[in-house]
């Protein structure tokens, strides 16, 4: 009796034609995979993805257009369930988290193989995540830094911070500059900067540094 392999839908949306057609020639040689359309990016493209409903969807870096909405998240409205999968990227730490933030399923780089490519389709259909290794750190410390270094109820009691402002401190005192933690929060530079002058009116403090050594003195950071 003969096994009937069950194939990912992958769909290609890319610029560039040779990409595309090298992409689909190397995919469709795995038994377990196949290339259902692949296009460049036009205003009728998400209509042609929906059409044949991918499971994947394989991205290559897309311009920014101003004004409009981050293209991952208009795909995953347009079309539940379906995985990303962003290739031929550099590694780019700001890049790299808000495409996160946007809903991706994988993050690929240039130097990636095609062994590399179909595994992480394969990876990404079975609902396992992408990273590459040198970007994992970079996450962890972005989720570490949503979290209060220190407790909640006494900073409120003694200081009246939010929960935003117990992690602008945590992040001041491990020496990360406002362009760093607008990119963890995924914020303008000038909102954390903001942020940073009604923090200090708060602590009573003169600079960042005294607001970091006051938090120190009351056993909210430590020493």
């Amino acid at each position: 009796m003969t096994t009937v392999v069950e194939k990912i839908p992958v769909f290609l949306l890319a610029e560039n034609r040779l990409l595309r057609e090298a992409l689909a020639r190397i995919l469709n040689k795995k038994s377990d995979i196949t290339v259902v359309g692949a296009a460049p990016y036009s205003v009728a493209v998400l209509e042609q993805i929906a059409a044949v409903s991918p499971q994947v969807l394989l991205l290559d870096p897309y311009p920014a257009v101003r004004g409009e909405a981050p293209l991952v998240t208009v795909l995953r409205n347009a079309i539940p369930g379906l995985k990303i999968v962003m290739i031929g990227m550099n590694p780019d730490k700001e890049f790299f988290l808000q495409a996160v933030r946007e809903g991706i399923a994988g993050y690929m780089l240039k130097d990636a193989s095609a062994v590399e490519m179909a595994a992480a389709v394969r990876s990404v259909a079975n609902n396992q995540a992408i990273c590459p290794a040198e970007l994992c750190q970079t996450l962890f410390d972005c989720v570490a830094l949503q979290h209060p270094a220190f407790p909640t109820f006494q900073s409120k009691q003694h200081f009246g911070l939010t929960r935003r402002e117990q992690q602008l401190v945590a992040m001041i005192s491990r020496g990360f500059t406002n362009k760093e933690i607008a990119v963890s929060f995924g914020l303008s530079e000038q909102t954390v900067k903001n942020h940073v002058h009604r923090l200090l009116h708060k602590l009573g403090a003169s600079d960042r540094l005294a607001a970091v050594e006051m938090c120190r003195g009351n056993s909210f950071l430590p020493a």
